[in-house]
């Protein structure tokens, strides 16, 4: 696909917004935030500018792959539909201490194929699930460190078992728990070099328990 041949459709979107009028190269130009003489120049040499297209595309909801290869949004959303996405915070880790896991962090969409989401629980788990990144060895051999791990926020209960990240007045944590009759939260290594660790429950915050995870090599 060349710059020529996607210029027709870049003049039609634009022409639409501005009352039908007839759009030039220059509007073009405008539209994708490049100087007149930079775009004359790329128009030249038949040079496509991607990443000034993209933002185009993302800031008016359409589809890329309509712009460059003609293809149906319908069609798009039906192979779409076979895979999900999920939260990944790329910048997040739990084990050692440290951070935050809020909402307000920055995260990026990470797609699953169709055997992912049903290893996570299936469509109707999917929408609950996040991604973060394991730090340290203390969950060693259940997680090593930088593998990814799948944290289902609905689930919360920890008497049902299992591994749950924690928010503590300490940092983010991946651990065990177990609740004491004292009220103390015990947060349990898997790596026996590791002895338990007590806090009180009241000021913990379970984030979710880890219904997954994927290996870093």
């Amino acid at each position: 696909m060349t710059l020529k041949e996607i210029l027709p459709k870049l003049k039609d979107v634009i022409s639409k917004e501005m009352g039908n009028k007839k759009i030039f190269d220059k509007d073009v130009a405008d539209a994708l935030g490049i100087n007149h003489l930079t775009f004359a120049t790329m128009k030249s040499r038949d040079r496509v500018p991607y990443e000034e297209i993209l933002d185009f595309c993302a800031k008016r909801k359409i589809s890329i792959n309509w712009l460059f290869y003609n293809q149906a949004t319908r069609s798009l959303e039906e192979e779409t539909a076979k895979y999900a996405n999920v939260r990944y915070f790329g910048d997040i880790y739990a084990s050692a201490g440290g951070g935050s896991f809020t909402d307000d962090e920055a995260s990026e969409a990470l797609v699953l194929d169709p055997h992912m989401v049903d290893m996570l629980g299936g469509d109707r788990e999917i929408k609950y699930i996040d991604s973060i990144n394991v730090l340290g060895d203390s969950m060693e051999p259940t997680f090593y460190e930088n593998d990814m791990v799948f944290i289902n926020r609905l689930q919360k209960d920890i008497k049902k078992g299992g591994v749950f990240v924690v928010s503590t007045p300490n940092g983010l944590f991946i651990k065990r728990l177990a609740l004491r009759a004292d009220g103390m939260l015990e947060l349990i290594s898997d790596n026996p070099l590791y002895t338990p660790e007590s806090i009180d429950a009241q000021s913990v915050e379970v984030i979710g328990r880890v219904v997954g995870s994927m290996r870093s090599f």
